[in-house]
Formats: structure tokens, C-alpha cells, sequence
């Protein structure tokens, strides 16, 4: 039975980031339309990563799974990292909640918000290219695993970090050259063998090929392989912020 502090915390998540949806769905809506506009516009009719696929019609899956993946980050880093400053934290440390309700109401939340805005981009740019459905299932279960995994690597960002300049650095080095290196603007067969070896380490690749797959039916790798990969990683981080709540680190003063 879910309890009612468990719902309450995911409603009090989910309303944070929804009376500012300007600032929080909309805005990162409008973000990746202007990537699409230059990068579509520069190099349509140039590239065409998988035969009988255009550029544009390549390039919107990524747009979408980048910014379900960043925006599930920034709900629950900037979250927590608000609370920590604010004081507010300890009314959530203080309810009866167990340390697996705060971790997953934090991520069921940051999950919303990254499906909002990626429903958000995908409304927007679906025109602007003609988009076949292979796979519906694989596209709406790496969208659900990476907002979850990247929603998860927030809460660990927001226990870490105890000022703004340090969660920020965590997404400027961390998150951002991740997630622009996964293969959203191109495919990894199209650099030289070194950096094909290197995109290989990098999970968020994974969770853009298996999306991709989804529309397409084609991907770099297996799509299977990209499943095992990024539920590996998901339970891994889920695993290590559980323990992180447990232990109360940089929680508790």
C-alpha cells in the first residue's frame, strides 16, 4: 500500500517544477526546436546516418531523449540542493518516510518532468520530419529507464553537492559532455575507430541508440545489450543513493 507521506512528497516534486513550467518545460521545449532548427537546416540533404533515414528525422529522437535525460537530472539535483541550503530539508528528514519512499518519490518526480518535456519536444519538432514507430516499446521503456537512471544520478548530485557551484560543475562536466557525446547529432559509426571505442564507455550512449532503435528499428548496437547496460547502471546508482539516504550522508548535520 502506498502511504500518504509517499504521495504527498511526489506531489509536493511534482508541483515544484510544474507552477514554473515556463521556466522548467517550456523553456528546454524551446531549447531543442533551435537545435533542430540549426542543425536540421546546416546538415539535412549532407548526412544520412542510416539508409532511407533523413538527418532531421535522425536528429529528433535525440533532441527528445537529451532533454528527458537532463531535465530528470535537474529536478532532483536542484531539488535537494534547495532544500539543503534552504533549512526546508528536515521536514522531510523528520517525517516517518523510509529512505526508499524520499528516493523514490524524488525520482518518480524528476521521471514526470523529464517525460513532460520530452513529450513537449517531441509535439513540437514530430513536423518537421516523417517518423515511423518500429518499436513503441522500446522507445517508452529507455525514455522511462533514463529519466529514471538520470533522476537517480540528480539525487546522488544534490546528497553531494552543498553549494550550487558545486552541483553546477557536476552537470557542466559531468552530465552535459556526457550527454552530447552520446550520439544525439550523429552516429559513433562516423568517428574514427579510437572514439567508436570511447562512446562505448559512455552509458548515456546507450539510452539514445536504444531509444533511436525504437523509432527505427536500427541502432549502432544491439538494442538487448543496450537494455542490459542502462538497467545495470540504473540499479547500480539506485543502489548507491539508497545507501547515501540511509546513512544520512551530507544530510544530517
Amino acid at each position: 500500500m502506498i502511504s500518504t507521506g509517499f504521495r504527498t512528497l511526489v506531489y509536493k516534486e511534482t508541483l515544484r517544477f510544474w507552477k514554473v513550467a515556463t521556466q522548467t518545460v517550456a523553456a528546454p521545449v524551446l531549447t531543442a526546436m533551435l537545435y533542430l532548427l540549426v542543425f536540421g537546416h546546416v546538415l539535412e540533404g549532407h548526412v544520412e546516418v542510416h539508409p532511407g533515414v533523413s538527418y532531421t528525422a535522425f536528429l529528433i529522437p535525440g533532441l527528445v531523449m537529451m532533454s528527458v535525460l537532463q531535465n530528470a537530472f535537474a529536478n532532483a539535483s536542484s531539488s535537494l540542493i534547495q532544500s539543503k541550503i534552504t533549512g526546508n530539508l528536515v521536514f522531510v528528514l523528520l517525517t516517518p518516510l523510509s529512505h526508499w519512499e524520499i528516493f523514490s518519490a524524488y525520482v518518480l518526480a524528476a521521471v514526470l518532468r523529464g517525460l513532460a518535456v520530452g513529450g513537449g519536444v517531441f509535439a513540437v519538432t514530430v513536423w518537421f520530419a516523417d517518423l515511423s514507430f518500429e518499436a513503441p516499446l522500446w522507445i517508452l521503456l529507455f525514455a522511462f529507464l533514463g529519466a529514471a537512471m538520470l533522476g537517480t544520478m540528480g539525487l546522488i548530485a544534490g546528497i553531494w553537492a552543498e553549494k550550487f557551484d558545486q552541483l553546477a560543475a557536476f552537470q557542466n562536466f559531468l552530465i552535459m559532455p556526457a550527454t552530447f557525446l552520446s550520439g544525439v547529432f550523429y552516429s559513433i559509426h562516423s568517428l574514427p575507430p579510437f572514439w567508436q571505442s570511447v562512446s562505448h564507455l559512455n552509458p548515456f550512449f546507450y539510452m539514445i541508440d536504444g531509444f533511436r532503435y525504437g523509432f527505427f528499428g536500427k541502432s549502432d548496437v544491439n538494442p538487448l545489450l543496450s537494455l542490459a547496460i542502462v538497467g545495470g547502471f540504473l540499479i547500480m546508482l539506485a543502489l548507491l543513493s539508497i545507501r547515501l539516504l540511509k546513512s544520512g550522508y551530507r544530510l544530517r548535520h
